[in-house]
């Protein structure tokens, strides 16, 4: 059984009401893999054109309103003149600044490591760009502090695991103790790359951990690609559920790795999964706040089309996952009807939420169909004038 059209309708809207989904500064820019870039004529090299491009984002999907910020690149003097200009395009553009995401892996010093590096006068370094970051944080008014590290080592016995977990304890504590009391640290986590032998965060639990031990302020980020091929994300989403410890996703898709891919584009089925556990926790009560940002690399898809693309993607899911009857599910999978619970979880995935998102768009004012808006505005078209003398004679090399 499946819930019928005025009822799916009604829990659609609520659902796309209340959906939000940040994008990434660098979604605009252009990036590259380990070997080279691809330069887009159309891609933006400055903040005030990845500010614009986020704008026309959120006007063609009505979801986007926060841009996640990348302090050396976005903010790269931490000055106050960064934070005036990134408020003056906050309100030339409509979009407000997300989450803010300290770099602590492209500095030659990094090189063993940022805030596990075993020169004390590199981790201090480190530690102060977290300070300061998290200060910028306060001055726009942004919630979300999300740390990455790519700290580890590649051979066996050049460093001392457990001495590296007490140095980023520590520096995680010190940074909490920085916060103000709305602000939040986000710790992020990855298997591998570009360690190889072992990373300092390179699973769930050692970020909950290391979160707990930072503070109450701390929570884990999940990022979508960061797993082993094969792992259940949504178990560990509904572990981080279960224990209050679920801050944030990093969203894309990956068919081995960390490849960067759009959001749905390898599994929607795993992105429907992870949506249904969050809709099922709020349907228990549980008390949570998980902020949903993507993090992708559009490395041969234009730039503007695959964020629309992501984003009307993430919407779809969002909705498809809303329209689970859970109390038929839960009834059926209590008397271990197996069959019956599968087909009654995967009839939701199944069905076609295109038209009630369309249509909920059409009365917010916002277009049915934003990726064909996007083709029709010819907004693309202008940039790509605009901006490609500038992407002449630019780095072929990452």
């Amino acid at each position: 059984m499946s819930l019928s059209e005025s009822v799916a309708f009604d829990r659609a809207v609520k659902a796309l009401d209340s959906f939000r989904i940040e994008i990434p500064s660098w979604g605009f820019a252009n990036t590259g893999t380990r070997f080279g870039k691809f330069v887009q004529a159309a891609a933006a090299s400055t903040i005030e054109e990845k500010f614009a491009d986020a704008g026309e984002v959120n006007r063609l999907t009505g979801a986007t309103p926060t841009l996640a910020l990348h302090v050396l690149w976005d903010l790269p003097s931490g000055s106050p003149h960064d934070v005036a200009n990134v408020r003056a395009l906050e309100k030339r553009y409509g979009v407000r600044s997300g989450s803010i995401n300290p770099n602590l892996f492209q500095d030659q010093e990094y090189k063993y490591g940022s805030l596990c590096n075993p020169s004390a006068e590199v981790r201090a370094r480190a530690l102060g760009h977290m300070v300061k970051s998290i200060e910028l944080g306060q001055q726009l008014g942004s919630r979300d502090v999300s740390l990455w590290l790519a700290d580890g080592s590649n051979y066996p016995g050049t460093q001392s695991i457990r001495n590296r977990i007490e140095w980023l304890e520590d520096a995680l504590r010190t940074a909490h103790a920085h916060l103000a009391p709305e602000q939040r640290l986000l710790v992020e986590y990855k298997p591998f790359e570009p360690a190889f032998y072992h990373t300092d965060i390179a699973d769930w639990g050692m970020a909950m951990h290391l979160a707990r031990e930072a503070g109450p302020q701390a929570r884990v980020l999940v990022d979508t690609g960061h797993h082993y091929a094969g792992q259940n994300i949504e178990q560990i989403v509904a572990w981080l559920l279960h224990t209050g410890m679920l801050g944030g996703f990093h969203f894309n898709d990956r068919r081995y790795a960390d490849d960067d891919l759009t959001l749905g584009s390898i599994d929607p089925y795993q992105v429907f999964r992870i949506f249904h556990e969050i809709h099922s926790a709020q349907s228990d009560d549980l008390q949570m706040d998980v902020a949903f940002m993507i993090d992708q690399s559009h490395n041969l898809k234009g730039k503007l089309e695959a964020m629309v693309q992501t984003v009307a993607t993430a919407q779809e899911m969002w909705v498809k996952a809303a329209l689970v009857d859970r109390e038929e599910l839960a009834a059926l999978q209590t008397s271990c009807e197996l069959v019956n619970a599968e087909e009654t979880f995967r009839g939701a995935f199944w069905r076609d939420v295109r038209p009630m998102v369309a249509t909920w768009r059409e009365k917010r004012g916002i277009p049915a169909d934003p990726l064909a808006a996007l083709r029709e505005s010819g907004y693309v078209e202008r940039i790509t004038r605009e901006r490609g003398s500038r992407q002449v004679g630019v780095a072929s090399y990452a």
